[in-house]
């Protein structure tokens, strides 16, 4: 129960993009098209999956351990520089025309600070929804998987509406960036109708 509690209160009523406004640069920089929304959700996804893998563990048996937890925010953003590095290999390798479509925004995941956010936050768990098992690293992998599905979620969401708004009749005045901003408002404010649901 746990687990669905985490993944629903994730991607709807918390979403790391609509509601606790983390990530907003990939968000309103790579929302121009469907399907390099994709491209960049699925990067992200397995970044923050990994990154907050290691960094819980990197947390819990080394940091904790020796003391060392004021290096928490430095040493997890030089294993999120790493992985980034390690996805932008990857994808020149495995889907050119992927790495070519998402460009300065890959290595922006690196500085995305929901990636961090949530590495951060997997720390917390089960006080923050009052679990009474013990920090867990199931539990923050699923957190990590759900915050990124609702990334994802927001992400191509946005990109569709974006992608409906190039070919509508716009205002002269609105076209471009205010209505790109004054549609985000609306979806955020739909996601809101979520809100007390966990």
């Amino acid at each position: 129960m746990a687990y669905v509690l985490i993944i629903i209160s994730a991607v709807f009523v918390n979403n790391i993009v609509l509601s606790q406004f983390l990530g907003i640069c990939p968000f309103l920089g790579v929302s121009k098209r469907v399907n390099t929304a994709l491209g960049m959700s699925g990067a992200v996804m397995f970044v923050m999956v990994l990154a907050t893998l290691v960094t819980y563990l990197l947390n819990q048996y080394v940091l904790v351990p020796l003391e060392l937890e004021f290096l928490q925010t430095i040493s997890f953003i030089l294993i999120i520089a790493s992985l980034v590095q390690m996805v932008e290999i990857v994808l020149k390798k495995v889907s050119h025309s992927l790495y070519e479509a998402l460009g300065v925004f890959l290595p922006l995941i690196t500085t995305n600070c929901c990636v961090l956010g949530v590495s951060i936050m997997a720390l917390d768990l089960p006080s923050k929804f009052n679990f009474v098992e013990a920090n867990s690293l199931g539990l923050a992998v699923v957190f990590a998987l759900a915050n990124s599905l609702a990334f994802g979620l927001a992400l191509v969401l946005f990109a569709g509406i974006r992608e409906q708004l190039e070919i509508t009749e716009t205002p002269r005045k609105l076209q471009g960036t205010p209505i790109s901003l004054i549609s985000a408002g609306l979806l955020a404010l739909a996601f809101m109708g979520f809100s007390g649901l966990v």
